[in-house]
């Protein structure tokens, strides 16, 4: 789902707080009005506000306002890149806190620290601040709502959304009891993202509706853009593309409104996923590229990964295999440099869906080059399929089996440079013709020049031909200079090619191409040799 959950650190000092002297209301009047900029996001103002509140504060000793206002500054200081600034900042609150036996404006100090630390990858640290938080001010509601939103975050950075969902859920009782619109409004948004990402797009569709309506009261502009652009989201899952569209686009006009240029950019994204699922390519290829270009203008890791992952699919429909890679290559190099505390996302799920479409479009271009050969069409599945059968027997890890398992898809990707009479000849090929054959492994390999995969790929497509006597090509390999995983996938290439029906010859039965293998054992290692036969000629039988 677009946009990371609310990290709110942010709400107000709790109803228990000691009141302010009456020396001091200019202090509380400059931390109220700086909360009231923040919130229409005029952060330079809210910055300043809260500046000159700490300084009245310090002036009139006034130890309530002053916890609270640094720590609030803290976190604008932390958004805008100061994490230093903004940790100093949350110790002198929480100093200023205990020293005034404050236990509700300690625990928000906490709070505050461990929302820091979750941002910056320290989880661990993270969950024993907001566990000490709860602990120390967990009798305030306001306290304990924020406290539950943010483990709910920590669960959803670590993929587990059924705690979310229970965590937000928890947070939401407590914004209720505590009559806290605003946060009931950020609890709102959390659960609508967190039902999205489980598939419970009615539930969502509830959630991100209330939000909207609370923001709106609330005069949270952004987070009503937020809930716009994430409902259109939900909107392309369920098909409902017209009001997809309407969503995105109204949400487009509140970040133009805001200046808000990174959520802009994941609204672009939707819009062009409405495009492509609508059937407007062109319209589509227009908005997720603006996508793409503003999230790296504003060095979104996150929104450029997410944007280029979505082109790839526009890429896949329209059959453009090869562009399609490049763009899932690019998006896979994007989440791996991800931080996903930094983006709040769990970012093993986006890896995740994004292998499976790397293996959905891998899958199309090995069909693609069988496709003008109705002899050898089912070739790269059947090679693919029995390749990870080896991997496994051979004990593998799963970044082999996965680089195997595409290798095996485009082995043969070169075959599409080979003209169609000698592919579907029936007779024996002339020596010439036998020569252009044997160039197909090194056009592969030019087909693939400009697509840098995630895995090491290139050997299998270059060098599944070589023979461990050294009598194979392109490249005469003899022996362990063939990689393990180009002679895996070679023994099953010749396997199936024996016991396929081809234009130049029947298909032998099982038995009789164990046999001719077994006459070529010399051409693999014993180790694989062996595993070919525990894998593949047992489920053959």
């Amino acid at each position: 789902m677009l946009g990371e959950p609310r990290l709110n650190t942010l709400a107000p000092p709790s109803s228990g707080a000691p009141p302010a002297a009456v020396g001091a209301r200019r202090g509380g009047e400059l931390l109220h009005e700086a909360r009231e900029r923040e919130r229409a996001g005029c952060i330079p103002e809210a910055i300043e506000c809260y500046e000159s509140a700490i300084a009245v504060a310090e002036q009139g000793e006034e130890q309530t306002v002053l916890a609270e206002a640094l720590r609030r500054l803290a976190v604008l200081r932390h958004h805008g890149n100061e994490s230093a600034r903004a940790r100093e900042l949350c110790r002198r609150s929480l100093t200023v806190a205990r020293s005034i036996g404050n236990d509700v404006l300690a625990a928000e100090a906490l709070n505050t620290v461990g929302g820091l630390d979750l941002t910056t990858g320290s989880l661990d640290d993270a969950r024993k601040s907001f566990l000490e938080a709860l602990d120390v001010g967990g009798r305030s509601r306001e306290l304990r709502a924020r406290v539950e939103q943010n483990l709910g975050i920590l669960a959803n950075i670590q993929g587990d959304l059924d705690e979310a969902l229970t965590r937000y859920e928890r947070s939401l009782e407590a914004y209720r009891e505590a009559g806290d619109e605003h946060g009931c409004a950020i609890a709102y948004h959390n659960l609508g993202m967190a039902s999205a990402d489980l598939g419970l797009y009615p539930e969502a569709d509830k959630y991100f509706l209330e939000s909207r309506a609370l923001a709106e009261r609330s005069r949270d502009v952004y987070l009503q853009g937020l809930c716009l652009v994430n409902q259109a989201e939900v909107d392309v899952a369920r098909q409902r593309f017209e009001n997809a569209r309407n969503n995105a686009e109204a949400a487009l006009a509140l970040f133009d409104q805001l200046g808000a240029r990174r959520p802009k950019a994941d609204a672009y994204r939707v819009l062009g996923m409405v495009y492509r699922e609508s059937g407007r390519p062109s319209l589509a290829e227009s908005r997720l590229r603006s996508a793409i270009e503003l999230s790296v203008a504003n060095g979104s890791v996150l929104g450029e990964a997410e944007a280029s992952h979505e082109l790839a699919l526009l890429y896949q429909a329209m059959g453009r295999n090869q562009k399609a890679l490049r763009l899932l290559n690019a998006a896979y190099r994007l989440f791996r440099r991800l931080d996903a505390r930094v983006d709040l996302v769990h970012v093993g799920g986006k890896v995740a869906e994004l292998e499976a479409t790397y293996l959905a479009v891998v899958r199309d271009w090995g069909q693609s080059i069988e496709s003008s050969d109705r002899y050898t069409f089912g070739h790269c599945e059947r090679v693919a399929r029995n390749a990870v059968a080896m991997a496994r027997a051979l004990g593998l890890d799963d970044e082999q089996e996965t680089t195997l398992l595409i290798g095996a898809y485009l082995h043969d990707l070169g075959k599409m440079r080979v003209p169609h009479e000698i592919l579907t000849k029936p007779g024996p090929l002339t020596h010439d013709e036998l020569e252009v054959v044997q160039m197909h492994p090194l056009w592969g390999i030019e087909m693939l020049a400009s697509v840098e995969f995630p895995w090491d790929i290139k050997p299998i497509i270059r060098w599944h031909h070589e023979r461990y006597d050294g009598s194979g090509y392109p490249d005469r390999l003899k022996g362990d200079e063939i990689p393990l995983s180009a002679q895996i996938v070679g023994i099953l290439d010749v396997y199936d090619a024996l016991t396929t029906n081809r234009a130049h010859q029947p298909g032998l039965s099982h038995a009789l191409a164990l046999e001719s293998l077994t006459r070529c054992r010399s051409w693999w290692s014993d180790r694989v040799f062996e595993a070919f036969l525990g894998a593949i000629a047992p489920r053959s039988t």
